[in-house]
């Protein structure tokens, strides 16, 4: 592949299947690209010493897409040296150590990657319409972020 045919590309996918670090980071290689940066989300087994069992992901999955798409382009904006931007999220059942979330970014350089990734995740938990529900050992919980804009607004 050349050079004019890499145009950069936005990958954005909210699924109920299992996700794949490899599948995802393949998405954002670029030969121009020195660097692939990777967040990836997992379930862990514990919250404020209660076990968790599992979580589970519900989503208002077109805005969810259109907010997704702005972190994106806010993404650009802020490094435009950024090349491929992947966002998977999970939807539904997430069991203890499996991925609900993986970004992916690749720039020509390590920084900017970095830097995108965190940001991105950090505006997609602070504006994307995704909610987390924590199922705990006879109980469960519906957790908000504490970075929502619209949770912080009303307190």
């Amino acid at each position: 592949m050349d050079e004019s045919e890499d145009v950069p590309k936005d990958f954005i996918k909210l699924k109920s299947e299992k996700l794949s670090v490899d599948e995802v980071s393949e998405l954002v290689i670029s030969p121009c690209c020195g660097a692939v940066s990777l967040f990836i989300g997992t379930t862990r087994n514990n919250f404020q010493g209660k076990k968790v069992i599992h979580l589970e992901y519900e989503a208002y999955m077109s805005m969810a897409e259109t907010e997704i798409k702005k972190i994106c382009r806010d993404v650009r904006q802020k490094w435009p040296s950024v090349k491929h931007i992947a966002v998977h999220h999970r939807l539904g059942v997430v069991p203890v150590t499996e991925a609900s979330v993986i970004i992916a970014i690749s720039s020509p350089h390590r920084a900017e990657s970095l830097e995108a990734v965190m940001y991105c995740i950090n505006t997609l938990k602070a504006s994307v319409p995704i909610w987390k529900k924590e199922i705990y050992e006879g109980e469960y919980s519906w957790k908000e972020n504490k970075e929502c804009f619209w949770t912080n607004s009303e307190k």
